[in-house]
């Protein structure tokens, strides 16, 4: 949802301020509803495809049938594509590049484009525009917060009395993306030390507060979690130094705010899921135990199976090896390097 935003702006700009209404899976909706320029938000539920997957299916169908001039798919799922050759004659999608399963999407489609699991997600979802000869730059764009919201965060923030900060991000949607308890607390003891507050951050989810409980009482560690809202989430990230922590949605949202970034890796693909720099427009493209471009610096295991793209070692959302292969010292010489020396 967040690399949709660029393609969003460059539609509304290109079009001369069109109507745009989205179509998502509900769990992104408060991130779609920080979308600037959009007009309505169809939403598909899981939920409601388990109680009753039909009545779901005609009311979306019926809500979205031949309503626009042109409908663009970001995935290239079979369902995702009838729900765009649903909504307008005019239809442009990413498919597989395996014939088998995209032969009649290529029969129906107006226009289509491989979808390249070797290319930054945000090349990816632009890739409508090279189609519709948009120019465009590669730049990853993040959301505007309110003027309210940035000095609600602020006075928050005022009141632990903290100024400056870098956040903690120790969390992901999945455990096989998490670093380990013991060598998280081991890096938050060192990130200590540094004389600046850290701000650990997450959500209300279950990995989220099962991680709270577990964040060291250290006299810089301020444990945030499940205190701010995503929209807050993104004035606080504004505002923050720089990020440490999980490739995750608030990485993401750091690269899109070009901060500094120190990102803990496990099995995730790189070449589609690491952070964007806007500065060069490039992500990383090779595995290395550490690499940095711009101002991003990406921990990885030194083992021949990073990154296998697996949902953990068992494909099946288990424990992660190599996390366990990343040294809390190596996060933190990087980062501490970074600290001592840069004037803010």
């Amino acid at each position: 949802m967040l690399f949709s935003s660029s393609l969003v702006n460059a539609l509304y700009e290109y079009y001369q301020q069109p109507k745009i209404d989205l179509l998502v899976n509900d769990d992104t909706l408060p991130l779609a509803k920080l979308l600037p320029h959009i007009n309505f938000i169809h939403q598909f539920s899981y939920q409601k495809k388990q109680d009753d997957r039909w009545q779901q299916e005609r009311d979306l169908i019926k809500s979205i049938f031949r309503k626009y001039d042109l409908s663009i798919n970001l995935t290239a799922s079979d369902r995702s594509v009838l729900y765009a050759l649903f909504a307008s004659r005019k239809s442009i999608s990413s498919i597989e590049q395996n014939n088998k399963k995209s032969w009649w999407k290529k029969i129906f489609l107006t226009h289509y484009y491989f979808f390249d699991s070797t290319r930054h997600i945000l090349l990816n979802n632009l890739e409508s525009l090279n189609i519709l000869k948009i120019e465009h730059n590669n730049t990853q764009q993040s959301p505007d917060i309110s003027d309210i919201i940035i000095a609600h965060v602020k006075d928050k923030l005022n009141k632990r009395g903290v100024q400056e900060f870098i956040i903690f991000h120790p969390s992901a949607q999945y455990n096989y993306k998490i670093y380990p308890q013991y060598l998280r607390n081991e890096l938050l003891t060192k990130l200590n030390t540094l004389g600046v507050p850290i701000l650990i951050t997450g959500g209300g989810s279950q990995i989220d507060t099962e991680i709270k409980a577990t964040i060291p009482n250290l006299d810089n560690i301020f444990n945030w979690t499940g205190e701010t809202t995503l929209e807050e989430y993104f004035a606080l990230s504004q505002l923050s130094l720089a990020y440490i922590g999980m490739d995750t949605l608030n990485m993401h949202i750091a690269a899109s705010q070009n901060k500094r970034i120190f990102a803990i890796y496990g099995p995730t693909n790189l070449k589609m899921w690491s952070p964007w720099s806007n500065k060069s427009q490039q992500c990383a493209v090779k595995d290395k135990p550490i690499q940095t471009y711009d101002d991003i610096t990406i921990f990885q295991a030194d083992m021949p199976c990073v990154a296998c793209g697996n949902a953990g070692c068992d494909d099946k959302h288990g424990k992660s090896e190599c996390l366990d292969h990343i040294d809390p010292k190596v996060i933190f010489d990087e980062v501490t390097d970074w600290y001592q020396n840069v004037k803010f």
